[in-house]
């Protein structure tokens, strides 16, 4: 799988860092698990934080120190080179195991979406999948939306988007996505703020992402 679009380094960055929410750090992070080149990235940060902390003073642990790194230490690792690792039957990369998926619920024709459970930020995150030939219906946002597609492909006025690629808007982008010939488009979405969505089918979907 070869992505062409990719989250900026400063995004990449940040997720070694550990300064995004959990949100947005699972929708950067399911990019990276399909992305041999950003996983590069993300190791070169990782490794730069690394001598950056070898020079610094040492200081005394907090008391709960022990008990919050053995809770790490159970945690899964990040992901390994070559081909995706399977988190579940559906073939979803490893990112994605540790969150509880809700059913697909039809929402239009052609369209289902699905929730992801997170737990702390305030990023909405939720999957979606559309029919080949769906036009998803002309939006602007009111805030970030980051999306990886996980199958599929999409274009809009930006360009084309096909299984693994990142796609990164905000207040200055307005698009209609449309889906592209073949099979569905299943994709990982995380938003901070609203959309503003016109027509019928916007207005069916609205209240049901809590936008």
């Amino acid at each position: 799988m070869t992505a062409w679009h990719h989250p900026t380094e400063p995004v990449l960055a940040d997720l070694s860092a550990g300064n995004l929410d959990e949100g947005s750090a699972l929708v950067v992070a399911t990019h990276v698990a399909l992305c041999a080149a950003c996983r590069e990235k993300v190791r070169s940060f990782e490794n730069v934080g690394g001598v950056l902390l070898e020079g610094l003073q040492p200081t005394s642990l907090k008391s709960d120190a022990r008990g919050t790194i053995l809770e790490k230490l159970d945690l899964p690792g990040p992901p390994e080179d070559g081909a995706v690792r399977e988190a579940n039957p559906e073939g979803l990369p490893a990112p994605l195991a540790n969150h509880d998926l809700g059913p697909w619920r039809w929402i239009g024709r052609g369209v289902y979406w699905r929730t992801v459970e997170i737990h702390e930020g305030d990023s909405r995150v939720f999957m979606l999948k559309a029919a080949p030939g769906t036009r998803l219906p002309h939006h602007r946002h009111q805030g970030r939306e980051w999306t990886c597609v996980l199958q599929g492909a999409f274009r809009h006025d930006l360009g084309r988007y096909g299984a693994g690629d990142f796609d990164e808007a905000d207040e200055s982008v307005e698009h209609r996505p449309f889906i592209e010939t073949g099979e569905p488009c299943i994709c990982l979405v995380g938003m901070q703020g609203g959309i503003e969505l016109q027509g019928w089918f916007g207005r069916l979907l609205q209240p049901l992402v809590r936008l």
